[in-house]
């Protein structure tokens, strides 16, 4: 335990809710006699206090981001890949109790398996520490990396109008390739947008989704004006 407290910076008080969080569904099975209760609960718990913390981060950090992309962010930044990666920094595989069937079939590195161990330890440092102490843990795995300038760089246009004209009921987008040059290998793809049957933007790209989104970009440039 003080080998993977050191890993975490968190020393609990509490040591019976990191262990708890490292018992998997498997091992309680397995040993019943031992009365152990698997880390099922915490990961529940663990995943709205990771969605809170992620979501307060978005909001502070990032002042008039949509609500849509702030969404989207939140579900990129908590997903089980996320989650995983956290798991291999920390080595969490070595410490899971495992039954001997997930044991025997490469449990320890099973990414749903050790995701879900990264948010039932969440969970455990709420509960013993606080919303600070599982924030701060999350900031340093999670959040240490994010930048909020690079993913506004390469925002996602057609969504972004889409939200913004759907704040109005009755609104329908569509987009339509208007033109298309230059050689096979090479071709640039010119498409427009429409509101309600009127152009209200039109871009080029090197694909079809390029120039979609480039036209949703010049849109959304008109509409803000």
């Amino acid at each position: 335990m003080k080998e993977l407290e050191t890993k975490l910076g968190y020393e609990f008080k509490d040591c019976s809710l990191l262990k708890t969080a490292l018992v998997h569904s498997s091992y309680a099975n397995e040993n019943r006699h031992l009365h152990l209760e698997c880390n099922e609960r915490l990961e529940f718990l663990g995943d709205s206090v990771l969605g809170l913390a992620v979501a307060r981060h978005l909001f502070l950090s990032c002042p008039g981001m949509p609500e849509g992309r702030m969404t989207r962010l939140r579900a990129e930044l908590v997903c089980e890949q996320s989650l995983y990666s956290v798991a291999q920094k920390l080595g969490l595989g070595r410490f899971i109790m495992l039954g001997r069937g997930e044991e025997l079939t490469g449990g320890r590195e099973r990414q749903s398996i050790l995701a879900d161990c990264v948010e039932a330890v969440i969970a455990a440092m709420y509960l013993d520490g606080g919303i600070e102490v599982a924030s701060g843990f999350i900031g340093r795995m999670i959040l240490a990396g994010f930048d909020p300038g690079a993913h506004a760089a390469s925002a996602d246009h057609k969504t972004e109008l889409q939200e913004l004209v759907q704040r109005r009921s009755g609104q329908v987008l569509a987009y339509e390739m208007v033109g298309e040059s230059g050689p096979d290998h090479c071709k640039t793809f010119t498409a427009r947008v429409l509101l309600n049957g009127e152009p209200i933007g039109e871009g080029s790209g090197r694909s079809k989704k390029d120039a979609e989104q480039a036209a949703a970009c010049r849109a959304l440039e008109e509409l803000k004006k």
